[in-house]
């Protein structure tokens, strides 16, 4: 699984921005607040007590009212008055509407148990696990679930949008440059979700138009024996019960990600792992030691079957 390495304060996209700065200002008053406090608090515990001239100690001059009513109530007042008006500046910089940005790139992404659905309605093509946007281009992003609440989050890109199983929330991301950014679950939704990570790459408008083209084509026929005994394999077993390789089959199972261009893909199990022959191989037979909770039942396949398997789904580019 990749480290969920960038940050808030890394910012790459005009939301992030404005988040990151509403941060700095939060940080900076209450670093203002902290010293003080520590000031005050060493003034009183090092003060030393009035002695009289007999060397009684004699009562401290009592504290001006007017210096508790600083302290305590406009020092405070000023404080949360500035955080709001920072706040609700923060917010209406933030793009935020239920109908999104006119004109923008519409993208539906479904949280799963514990994998990402994404759906390119316009282009006519789904993946899985990862998300492309052009840079530059603002984006509305369908965000709904089908079992828990999830919650999607862009750190360098925006803020937290809940994923709710009864409706659509819509959350306008955008990138200001190119590059990839890791994305995390935001909600608890179970024994998976700390391995609910999703990829999203930002870049230029040419290189998106070629990966929406080449994700538009369907799988190519498999010509190989060993790749056409793999789709038989793939056929017989449960495998086309969840997934769709469009192209292959008619019917569209949607339980599971759909594989239609899944070599392409750098990961597995919602970039859980490298997606190599080894762990494919280990993922398709016992996908729960790897990752516990997954959906996924474990297949019982002959050393024969599950090579040509591999081969077909390899061959899936």
């Amino acid at each position: 699984m990749r480290p969920l390495a960038d940050g808030i304060l890394d910012p790459q996209g005009p939301a992030a921005e404005r988040i990151a700065g509403l941060w700095w200002i939060m940080l900076g008053l209450g670093v203002a607040v902290f010293v003080v406090f520590g000031i005050s608090l060493a003034l009183g515990l090092f003060r030393r007590s009035p002695h009289s001239d007999d060397g009684s100690i004699r009562q401290a001059p009592r504290v001006s009212g007017r210096w508790f009513a600083i302290v305590g109530v406009v020092l405070p007042a000023v404080i949360v008055v500035a955080v709001l008006a920072a706040t609700v500046v923060a917010m209406r910089a933030v793009p935020n509407s239920t109908s999104g940005s006119p004109g923008a790139l519409e993208i539906e992404v479904i949280g799963h148990q514990w994998w990402w659905e994404v759906r390119y309605p316009g282009e006519g093509f789904t993946t899985a696990n990862e998300l492309h946007i052009p840079v530059g281009r603002p984006v509305n992003l369908r965000l709904s679930a089908t079992d828990v609440i999830h919650s999607f989050w862009v750190p360098r890109l925006g803020g937290k949008t809940d994923m709710l199983p009864d409706g659509t929330n819509t959350m306008i991301l955008e990138a200001d440059a190119p590059g990839e950014h890791s994305s995390q679950c935001a909600e608890f939704c179970g024994i998976g979700h700390a391995n609910m990570t999703l990829t999203v790459v930002a870049e230029p408008e040419s290189e998106f138009v070629s990966w929406v083209e080449a994700r538009q084509r369907p799988a190519e026929e498999p010509t190989g024996e060993m790749e056409l005994r793999g789709l038989d394999v793939f056929m017989a077993s449960e495998c086309a019960d969840c997934h769709t390789v469009r192209g292959a089959f008619e019917d569209d199972a949607t339980e599971g990600p759909d594989l239609t261009h899944f070599a392409d893909r750098p990961d597995l199990g919602a970039t859980f792992m490298p997606n190599t022959r080894a762990n494919l191989a280990d993922w398709i037979t016992d996908p729960h030691a790897i990752k516990p909770g997954v959906k996924m039942p474990g297949t019982e396949l002959s050393e024969e079957e599950l090579d040509a398997l591999l081969d077909y789904i390899e061959g899936l580019e």
